[in-house]
């Protein structure tokens, strides 16, 4: 093919190329690595349990659930469940209410020695606790859920158990593994801002823009194929 005809195609690939070079090498490193991480690491459970066997059996909830349906409005469900060594049955309705699954009352929100005991019960490893706060916020690896308990533990991987302030249950566990994945992730969809959106237009663009460049690459491609090649060193 000829050189002079291929020009136009070299110029596109060569410009594309200078615009195409970090975010392409961006979505290779970003695909090896979170390729070389397994999910279950990056979800956390090797490092926390997110629910725990509920040791107690229907015998043990002894409370009136007459009496407490007797005044929620909008029912929708009961769970028997549990919180460290007591029985807690779990109304949700227009909200969620906790109640004594022996006695019937209402259960306090949990404090901050019962929040640390229920974190340490969640925990796989045997790093001591780095850090205990309550939030009224959470940060966006928590979807800014609200009225939450922070726990970080001192392990290689600063593993951190997100609890509920109401109830002191399991929202989510995070890790550095899951920070490092979450880094890359937002590299590979171009979402720099709450890295959740496949769909943004910025990303659109420049998968269009690389198709661009894989097709001029294959056009000059054929400036010099193989087989031209082997039949020169034939003559």
């Amino acid at each position: 093919m000829n050189k002079t005809t291929l020009k136009p195609a070299r110029k596109v690939h060569k410009y594309l190329g200078y615009l195409l070079a970090l975010q392409i090498f961006a979505w290779l490193l970003g695909g090896l690595v979170m390729s070389a991480i397994p999910l279950d690491m990056v979800h956390g459970k090797h490092l926390a349990q997110r629910q725990l066997v509920n040791p107690f059996n229907t015998t043990d909830y002894t409370a009136s659930l007459d009496k407490i349906i007797a005044d929620i409005a909008n029912l929708q469900k009961i769970e028997y469940t549990h919180f460290l060594d007591q029985p807690v049955i779990k109304v949700s309705a227009d909200k969620t209410i906790y109640f004594d699954g022996k006695y019937g009352l209402l259960i306090p929100a949990p404090t901050e020695a019962q929040i640390s005991q229920q974190a340490k019960a969640h925990y796989l490893g045997s790093a001591p606790q780095a850090s205990i706060e309550h939030l009224e916020e959470g940060p966006r690896e928590v979807q800014y859920r609200r009225h939450i308990w922070r726990v970080v533990y001192a392990d290689w991987v600063n593993t951190t158990i997100y609890l509920d302030a109401i109830s002191g249950q399991v929202i989510t566990v995070r890790s550095t593994l899951w920070r490092i994945f979450d880094f890359f992730w937002m590299l590979h969809i171009m979402d720099y801002d709450e890295r959740d959106d496949f769909n943004n237009p910025l990303l659109i663009s420049f998968s269009a823009t690389s198709v661009l460049f894989c097709i001029s690459g294959m056009i000059l491609l054929m400036q010099s194929p193989p087989w031209r090649r082997r039949r020169i060193q034939r003559n």
